[in-house]
């Protein structure tokens, strides 16, 4: 009897929401479904409709009402006992559990898609904008190959046709010498003693000098360091090249003393007397550079070799100068700083960077198109951190040599310029 209740239970149990029927209604190929359960599902798929067991497709979204099976339905509700409806529930609840587990697992599956599909796109994005680098500096290399090996033919030619003309010369003298010789001879042979009274025409022209061709300047041109010669050329055609920045004097707190020519900045050991400006930072030792940027992608690199402390990105043109800012990008800043020997990224709150080994220089490349922020060990092009959102505006270069600890000797942040020393 058992058996056979526990029979009827399943054949009227919906195959979706695994209960009984509540408004059961018929499909066309006769399964039975709630009205609820066979409505929401419908909700989530395409034309053409199908039904969730066999997957036979409808015309429309039609169904009947089963009143028998309705009644049915009750009448098994009504002969379940107390502790078997107990059970029911307790396997309703574990039910619930396993479909919500279900769809945990079925939405991670779909993010983990989602996420294949963008890498895939962005990873496509990123092959083509490598190869147009890549093509960029392939184009630049041929032509300056071509050119090259051009003017190596030219010069090559020249002297050639040089030695050429030289060796034609050589040669129709020589033959005007032999002509000469043997008229010389003939003359000296002569018995007739009155013919060597008057010595006989001879084939004249010019001496012809030794043609000297250079060839250790001809070889030395091309053995020359050609691949740092095409190093310093390739600079004027980088995009982005390294920026040739200068500090902004205008901006710079009192107590920071500039360079002569405006690349090297320090800490004094005195307030310097400085001209009312709206532009210059009076809280922090802050200091921008002149140019500003809202469009394009731009890099450049800071030497900070002997800095125990730094502060190096970019801030917006419209940052307070005359209050103690924090150095987020929700106050206006992109940085990277140095504090105790630890590197961190200037997000509140700080984010911790595992660096290696401690860069001399620190490259900042900005990307107003795409938005983003960047910062690399220069020394080796290893990237430190990326900020995502970068400046929406114009924004500029930003430094900050820090107060230096008392004791300690204050050490200068510089911005350099290209070809530099290796020992920047």
């Amino acid at each position: 009897m058992a058996t056979s209740k526990t029979s009827l239970r399943e054949d009227l149990t919906c195959a979706i929401c695994f209960e009984l029927f509540k408004e059961p209604v018929m499909l066309g190929c006769m399964h039975h479904f709630c009205r609820k359960c066979i409505v929401s599902y419908w909700k989530t798929v395409r034309c053409p409709v199908s039904c969730p067991q066999c997957r036979q497709e409808f015309p429309n979204k039609s169904f009947q009402t089963n009143f028998l099976v309705s009644g049915l339905v009750e009448k098994v509700r009504a002969s379940y006992t107390p502790g078997s409806l107990k059970y029911l529930e307790q396997l309703k609840e574990h039910l619930e559990s396993q479909r919500s587990l279900k769809e945990a697992y079925v939405s991670m599956i779909r993010e983990d898609e989602d996420q294949m599909e963008k890498i895939r796109k962005m990873s496509a994005e990123l092959q083509v904008r490598v190869h147009g680098e890549f093509q960029a500096l392939h184009e630049f290399l041929r032509v300056e190959e071509e050119a090259m090996m051009e003017e190596l033919k030219v010069e090559q030619e020249a002297m050639l046709q040089g030695l050429e003309r030289h060796l034609a010369a050589l040669q129709a003298a020589i033959r005007d010498t032999e002509q000469n010789i043997s008229t010389l001879r003939q003359t000296h042979s002569c018995s007739d003693q009155s013919v060597l009274l008057e010595l006989p025409e001879l084939n004249s022209r010019s001496p012809l000098q030794e043609l000297k061709i250079d060839l250790n300047n001809f070889r030395s041109k091309r053995i020359a360091p050609l691949q740092y010669t095409l190093w310093r050329k390739m600079f004027q055609h980088l995009n982005p090249g390294p920026a040739p920045l200068v500090f902004d004097e205008d901006t710079a707190h009192p107590s920071l003393q500039l360079s002569r020519n405006n690349t090297e900045v320090m800490e004094s050991d005195r307030m310097l007397i400085y001209r009312c400006d709206a532009k210059r930072f009076l809280q922090c030792v802050n200091i921008l550079a002149t140019e500003g940027f809202q469009c394009g992608s731009h890099y450049w690199e800071v030497s900070v070799r002997n800095s125990p402390k730094w502060d190096v990105g970019v801030a917006l043109e419209s940052v307070n100068r005359r209050a103690r800012a924090r150095l987020c990008p929700e106050s206006g800043y992109w940085t990277l700083r140095l504090r105790n020997g630890q590197y961190s990224a200037g997000t509140q709150p700080w984010t911790p960077l595992p660096v290696r080994a401690s860069p001399r220089r620190i490259g900042v490349f900005l990307d107003c198109e795409d938005g983003r922020v960047s910062f690399y060990n220069a020394d080796s092009m290893a990237l430190l951190y990326s900020f995502s959102s970068g400046p929406r505006g114009r924004a500029f270069p930003f430094f900050s040599t820090c107060l230096s600890e008392r004791g300690h000797k204050a050490q200068p942040l510089r911005i350099l310029h290209f070809p530099y020393h290796c020992d920047s």
